[in-house]
């Protein structure tokens, strides 16, 4: 079978090029992508080739397929795997698998390191790799997209498991975030971090008493209160107040004046700045655990840290790059339980975008770019739906449709796209 896919072959070489998938073998499955969505981590990818940990070195004569937040429809199934997966099935795929004999080793993942796989192709072969560690998952939820964005969903879920607080006079560490305590998200309206919003918020196990966002952008700080309103948190239990730092004279004490004096117990970094990582620091509890999300692409990247309160104060820190398996299940299962993760999604395009967008994804405003593979769509901002509607009819009803959800995408919206955008 061919596909079209975008494929890596140097720093900032990407080619959207049409090429023959070879047969399956038994221990392999031949997949319909349909939706992936654009990682800030594609873009580090891009930039740095072979470079990148989890890039081969012989991309120039062997190109891997980029894109790992990717999901769509088992076609051939292999028969080592036939008693576990059926064609027709949806599926999601949970890409650090962390694989001993893949292209680069432990560091293997589909995205970044094979010929035949990835999320930004119409078709590719999920291999044994990814099988014999359960890390192809079934999706039966509606939609495709929630599936795509199962990955940065586990992410977020993985760094809330493990953040950590110990019990004064021993040495063992209590996981997670404190119950009824007090967290800060800071730079927290980006993609990731409204994700973190939405899960906080709908967690049922365990759930923080105030939860403070933090960004310089008002205008990002509106979207995100319009989406996760702290209406909605007070009903769930959680008193939610957005802050706009750059406003504020002195955000550390601000901060620390919200929390009532004492601090946050939980404080996770969504940005890769040094002086929004001191604030974080800087606003502890004790035994505050600070949370490094934000993968930096600077290897140099350094941060002043207060040992005085390590040592006297028991503030520690953590740092976490992707979910597990587990985490990827339980991202799944919050879909069934009514999450939506929609919030996250800004851009909509098709297969021909991504070139583009990878290449100039942090130039690109907005949250989550998602692609439909097998749609031939310039990258359109949700936003733009319905000037573009003024003169294309298809748009037009794309607007109608998001009308209906407050300017969010939808499986609505999904299904009208998929049944009349322009095939690639």
């Amino acid at each position: 079978m061919k596909t079209k896919a975008v494929r890596i072959y140097g720093k900032k070489d990407l080619r959207l090029e049409e090429f023959e998938l070879p047969q399956i073998t038994e221990d392999e499955i031949l997949a319909k992508v349909v939706s992936d969505s654009i990682c800030m981590s594609s873009y580090k990818a891009a930039e740095q080739a072979s470079d990148h940990k989890r890039v081969p070195n012989d991309i120039a004569e062997n190109p891997v397929i980029i894109g790992h937040e990717f999901a769509g429809e088992l076609i051939q199934v292999g028969a080592n795997w036939q008693h576990k997966f059926k064609a027709g099935q949806k599926f999601s795929i949970q890409p650090a698998i962390y694989y001993e004999g893949g292209p680069v080793g432990v560091l293997s993942a589909p995205g970044y390191s094979y010929r035949f796989i990835g999320g930004d192709a119409t078709y590719v072969i999920i291999p044994k790799d990814v099988l014999i560690q359960d890390c192809l998952l079934a999706y039966d939820g509606p939609g495709f997209y929630p599936a795509s964005l199962a990955e940065p969903l586990s992410c977020v879920i993985g760094a809330m498991h493990a953040n950590y607080h110990t019990t004064p006079g021993s040495y063992i560490h209590q996981m997670e975030i404190v119950q009824g305590g007090k967290m800060a998200i800071l730079a927290g309206v980006g993609p990731m971090g409204l994700a973190a919003i939405n899960y906080v918020i709908r967690r049922e196990d365990r759930k923080p008493s105030l939860m403070v966002v933090t960004d310089i952008d008002q205008s990002r700080l509106d979207r995100a209160a319009s989406i996760y309103s702290p209406e909605w948190a007070k009903e769930n239990g959680i008193e939610l107040i957005y802050v706009n730092t750059g406003n504020v004279e002195d955000p550390v004490a601000k901060l620390k004046e919200i929390s009532g004096g004492t601090g946050y117990n939980d404080v996770f970094v969504f940005a890769p700045v040094a002086p929004v990582i001191e604030q974080g620091d800087a606003i502890l509890a004790f035994d505050g655990c600070l949370n490094f999300f934000a993968g930096p692409s600077n290897p140099q990247l350094s941060a002043k840290m207060n040992f005085y309160n390590v040592h006297y104060a028991y503030t520690h820190l953590v740092g976490t790059s992707g979910g597990n398996n587990d985490d990827m299940v339980e991202s799944l299962e919050m879909f069934g339980k009514g999450l939506d993760p929609a919030g996250l999604v800004t851009h909509i395009g098709g297969l021909n975008a991504v070139i583009e967008t990878t290449l100039h994804l942090p130039q690109i405003p907005g949250g989550k770019k998602l692609i439909y593979t097998h749609v031939d769509m310039p990258l359109t901002a949700i936003s733009e739906f319905k000037e573009k509607g003024k003169t294309d009819p298809f748009f037009a009803k794309l607007d109608e449709i998001v009308a209906k959800t407050n300017g969010l995408w939808s499986v609505a919206a999904e299904d009208y796209l998929l049944a009349n955008a322009k095939n690639i």
